[in-house]
């Protein structure tokens, strides 16, 4: 049996045995990421529908910027916000360095601008392709918002899902946010760095596993509800 196989055979033994380390690593990354994609969201889909559907002096600077930051390195979101916590910082007082919450703040940081700007192009659709329909109903710009959400939900539902594909396999930005801590700030990106880095393949690997299984099986449900969805509409 060589390294790799070996490797792979007691990753599979972490996982099934519900190791310890590996669950409070798992849980930890997914309570940060998934309270960072609703923050993200509450803020970002309305924000994306309001670019939508109104024109107001600035709208072409914020989208444009809202496109650049798609793009946004993760380190520079990292370095942003530890700069902001840090002591010397203007929220330093609040001790939020090297917490969860410091590591929901940066992923926040980097997925808004995901889900804002692919939120205003698909509304921007749906709004060009109904106005005549909503605006012979009377329908104000405030009242047509969360139709036009509500209509493009399954499309929004695969923007959000790529907000929470970009917060759960980031490293730069809450590394430097959360300092790697171990049963305090380590998720699995992290663990997985730092594991490989110290020769510990199987919880790098088992890590590994889990968090391609949870990405996949999000996706996965996602698909299914949409399918359904689209069948009853039918």
């Amino acid at each position: 049996m060589t390294v790799s196989d070996n490797a792979f055979s007691t990753a599979l033994a972490l996982i099934l045995g519900l190791d310890d380390t590996l669950l409070g690593i798992v849980a930890l990354s997914l309570r940060v990421s998934l309270t960072a994609v609703l923050i993200a969201a509450l803020l970002a889909l309305p924000l994306g529908a309001a670019l939508a559907l109104w024109r107001f002096p600035g709208r072409s600077a914020i989208i444009v910027v809202l496109n650049s930051f798609m793009g946004l390195p993760p380190v520079v979101a990292g370095l942003t916000v530890y700069l902001l916590l840090s002591r010397a910082g203007p929220l330093g007082e609040f001790g939020l360095l090297f917490t969860p919450s410091a590591m929901v703040v940066a992923q926040v940081i980097l997925i808004l601008p995901i889900i804002a700007a692919l939120t205003r192009q698909q509304v921007e659709e749906l709004h060009g392709e109904y106005r005549e329909q909503l605006q012979s109903l009377g329908l104000s710009r405030r009242r047509m918002m969360p139709t036009l959400l509500w209509d493009a939900r399954f499309g929004l539902l695969t923007v959000v899902l790529a907000g929470f594909g970009r917060a759960s396999a980031e490293v730069g930005a809450v590394m430097i946010v959360g300092g790697n801590i171990d049963g305090v700030t380590r998720m699995m990106t992290t663990a997985i760095v730092l594991e490989t880095s110290k020769g510990n393949l199987p919880l790098a690997l088992g890590l590994g596993i889990v968090l391609l299984g949870l990405v996949t099986l999000i996706n996965a449900g996602a698909y299914v509800m949409g399918e359904t969805a689209r069948r009853r509409l039918g």
